[in-house]
């Protein structure tokens, strides 16, 4: 039996829970989300407790018994606290500012770069330099936030552009010959 796959899901009193044939819904605080259902797996929902069991015992199976149970957990989660994910800016007249349903990022180019932030997803500046992405979806608020890393990925260098809080960045020497006035 898999190890993920055999854990409880504890479904709190707020959220309404509706299995279906190809998909579970989730209602919460926070909204709707829905979790998909893969063949050979059977969520059995019983006292606010939501436990999936496998039909059968081949590899393919265990794999999909884990992957439900974690989406699910994933949709309760999400629809009850919510994700979020927090973004540096690092460099000199780096910056970031907030316009509607705007995100302004001066990052070093000749024009700044405005990104239009989905319905589903919430932006919050903690300072000028600090974005915090929230959303109730684990894989759309780690999506946008890549999309707007992309935007100055980290140089190796001088360290300078976009990454997450807590990343760890390895800086790289200068490269040989740079600067040297072999004539």
């Amino acid at each position: 039996m898999s190890r993920v796959g055999k854990n409880p899901i504890a479904i709190p009193d707020k959220v309404k829970v509706e299995i279906r044939s190809d998909r579970i819904m989730f209602q919460g605080p926070k909204g709707k989300n829905e979790s998909p259902l893969f063949e050979g797996v059977k969520p059995i929902l019983k006292d606010n407790v939501l436990v999936f069991q496998r039909e059968r015992d081949d590899h393919q199976t265990a794999s999909y018994h884990g992957l439900s149970r974690t989406l699910a957990a994933n949709a309760v989660k999400g629809i009850t606290e919510g994700f979020s994910k927090k973004l540096e800016i690092v460099g000199v007249g780096f910056r970031a500012k907030l316009q509607k349903n705007r995100l302004e990022l001066n990052l070093g180019y000749s024009k700044p770069v405005l990104y239009d932030i989905p319905e589903d997803i919430e932006i919050e500046l903690e300072n000028p330099n600090t974005i915090i992405v929230k959303g109730i979806n684990k894989q759309r608020v780690g999506q946008e936030a890549h999309k707007i890393k992309s935007f100055r990925k980290p140089d190796s260098y001088k360290l300078k552009g976009i990454r997450y809080s807590g990343e760890r960045l390895i800086k790289k020497e200068r490269k040989a010959g740079v600067g040297a006035t072999g004539v």
